[in-house]
């Protein structure tokens, strides 16, 4: 897999629902079109499911990846042709 650098990183670890989604989704709509990777690193499981169905709706795909314990990274790339804000 090629793995690209995320063009910002988000860090909502300590955070509970609803604010890992909410954080995410303002910081997917202020990326610009160049940027087309958001790395968000969470430690709460329901981010797991809250975060990748909002940006699917916004025109991103989600690869999460476990980052030893209970956290996690969630690379959110751009899909090609995904209007951006």
């Amino acid at each position: 897999m090629n793995e690209s650098k995320a063009a910002k990183t988000l860090d909502v670890r300590g955070e509970i629902c609803p604010y890992p989604m909410m954080l995410t989704v303002s910081a997917l709509k202020k990326l610009t079109p160049e940027d087309r990777v958001l790395e968000v690193v969470t430690d709460h499981a329901p981010a797991l499911d809250t975060i990748p169905t909002q940006a699917a709706r916004l025109g991103f795909t989600t690869d999460v990846q476990e980052s030893g314990g209970s956290e996690w990274r969630l690379v959110l790339t751009r899909i090609a042709g995904a209007g951006g804000s």
